[in-house]
């Protein structure tokens, strides 16, 4: 029964009309050739990395903004540029981008760096000072000018600490030739908050806020990627305009906006529709949502699973007090050091930022201020995400024999 029906979903795909053009321009590391509203962020990125092409060292940028901004698609997009230029007039320039969320550690960081300036380190076994000293013997040694983008910089920073950001700044100081140059890329615009003074002083030379996108200006962006990506006539008027408001009012998310449009096609092509109206982009944005919250949950690190987890078994007291309590019995639970309750009210901010809890403030009177953590989505979302992680399992089944 179930190999007739994976045949007729094949036979069927092969048959349907294909509403897609050209899909990967619907996906959110695709970079476009022009890059609307954004011309004023490119020329000050542009202006700032120049410098490189005749020998001298640029100064460290950082880029702020809520995701879909258009920060990383601008960074990316300067950057060939400034490479087809380097190339063209053969200057000796190495660029580095690295996803410091996808990496996940501060060894595969470096390790991605590595690699990117044609630097050989094994995929373990190194210590980081022995990473950072081959890197910077290779700098010195061929005599290059590099630039290291660190894209989600706030997610190394909240689970690593500042110690690689910190040997990055002062990389130039060992350097005998050559010189490495940062661009940082942050969602969080209160990530400056974790850094240490003597970092933040020397990453943020020059910085770049980058602003939501209205629903004007959304809906240039979607149809221009909508006429390359979709065949004529598909995508109808009124499911771009839902698509651009729905996206606007989610503060001004690009990506987010392309991706409502990319899930309303494949579920109209999954339905044999020829058309993608109002109720695609509906459908879509229930998925959108639903997918998003269960990847949020998956890529937590482990104390900010314990903090989720510490939440929802409140069933009273909701402060940050009893939060703590419970996450420090899970931590027991698990033979784990606890964070302190600094960062733990730190976790709780994230957590709130990512619309896994909220974590609204109120007054105590003469006893002061606190929060008030209450969880936002379903414990049984959370329970089936987390499951599949044999850390928590123990701490789950603790939740619900005392619920």
């Amino acid at each position: 029964m179930e190999s007739t029906s994976v045949d007729d979903i094949f036979k069927r795909a092969l048959t349907s009309t294909n509403i897609f053009k050209d899909r990967s321009v619907l996906r959110s590391d695709y970079v476009p050739d022009k890059l609307y509203f954004r011309d004023e962020q490119i020329r000050i990125i542009a202006e700032t990395i120049s410098p490189i092409l005749h020998g001298a060292r640029p100064s460290n940028i950082f880029l702020y903004g809520k995701t879909g901004t258009g920060k990383t698609a601008v960074a990316k997009y300067v950057f060939s540029k400034l490479s087809q230029t380097a190339i063209s007039k053969s200057i000796f320039v190495k660029l580095s981008y690295v996803n410091t969320r996808m990496a996940g550690t501060e060894y595969r960081v470096l390790y991605e760096i590595a690699r990117d300036f044609g630097i050989t380190v094994p995929h373990t076994g190194l210590s980081i000072s022995e990473i950072f000293d081959r890197i910077f013997k290779s700098v010195s040694k061929e005599n290059f000018s590099g630039i290291i983008t660190l894209d989600e910089i706030d997610f190394l920073v909240k689970n690593h600490g500042d110690d690689l950001l910190y040997e990055l700044t002062r990389a130039n100081e060992k350097l005998s030739s050559g010189f490495i140059s940062l661009l940082g890329i942050s969602n969080d615009l209160t990530f400056k908050d974790f850094l240490d003074p003597r970092v933040l002083s020397s990453l943020s030379e020059e910085e770049l806020v980058f602003p939501p996108y209205t629903a004007e200006e959304l809906k240039v962006i979607l149809a221009e990627r909508i006429k390359i990506g979709f065949q004529p006539n598909v995508f109808t008027d009124a499911a771009l305009n839902l698509a651009s408001a729905l996206a606007a009012s989610e503060h001004g998310d690009a990506r987010r906006a392309v991706d409502l449009v990319r899930v309303a096609g494949e579920i109209a092509e999954r339905n044999g529709l020829k058309k993608v109206d109002e109720q695609q982009i509906r459908e879509a944005l229930l998925k959108i949502d639903q997918d998003r919250l269960s990847d949020a949950l998956k890529s937590l690190p482990l104390h900010s699973k314990l903090v989720v987890l510490s939440v929802a078994s409140l069933k009273e007291s909701l402060s940050t007090g009893a939060v703590y309590t419970n996450y420090s019995l899970f931590c027991k639970r698990l033979n784990l050091s606890e964070l302190t309750p600094r960062r733990i009210s730190g976790l709780l901010n994230e957590l709130s930022m990512l619309g896994i809890i909220s974590a609204s403030t109120v007054s105590l009177g003469r006893q002061g201020r606190s929060k008030r953590p209450k969880l936002l989505i379903p414990f049984s979302t959370i329970k089936t995400v987390f499951l599949n992680d044999p850390i928590l399992f123990d701490v789950l089944n603790m939740i619900e024999s005392t619920g």
